[in-house]
């Protein structure tokens, strides 16, 4: 399921990585293949602000396919992960919440991909187990449109996140 999270590296390194080391990594951070394939072509990157522009132009060219995939990388919310790595630390809010948040978690998980067919995908980095099932819960209301818009955003929020642990800045 998810990349594990590979250890930081400087800009610089990133930049002077092989294409497809640099791919390997970004891939980590968004499992879009698209994605990783177009910042890792970008570089090289004069500095964070010039690679942050182009993970957010690059983020809004991809498909709704490509965000499935990417998706398709991130466990369920309260899920535990083999080998940890970034989602086991961003989820640290499901695995500490009560049992009964953590058991409304797991079936809150059933329900919504139920209804829109993918993964319930939030950026859980500093939020508590119940403050995961509100959300859960409210966007269980959404349509199918604005709920993509909700998941597009929250990748983007991870993405970020993600890109810049991996290049320690």
């Amino acid at each position: 399921m998810a990349n594990p999270s590979p250890p930081g590296i400087t800009l610089a390194a990133f930049n002077s990585a092989s294409p497809q080391a640099a791919e390997r990594d970004v891939l980590a951070c968004c499992g879009s293949r698209s994605f990783a394939k177009l910042v890792a072509e970008g570089r090289p990157y004069r500095d964070q602000a010039e690679l942050q522009a182009a993970v957010d132009a690059t983020f809004n060219t991809l498909s709704w396919d490509d965000i499935v995939e990417s998706m398709n990388e991130h466990p369920r919310i309260g899920e535990r992960t083999p080998g940890g790595g970034w989602s086991a630390a961003e989820q640290s809010g499901a695995a500490s919440a009560s049992d009964q948040v953590r058991q409304a978690l797991a079936e809150g998980n059933v329900a919504y991909e139920k209804r829109f067919g993918h993964v319930f995908l939030i950026c859980a980095s500093g939020l508590s187990g119940r403050e995961m099932l509100t959300q859960l819960e409210a966007r269980l209301g959404l349509d199918e449109e604005a709920e993509r818009v909700v998941v597009r955003h929250e990748l983007l929020k991870i993405t970020r996140l993600r890109m810049t642990k991996l290049l320690s800045l």
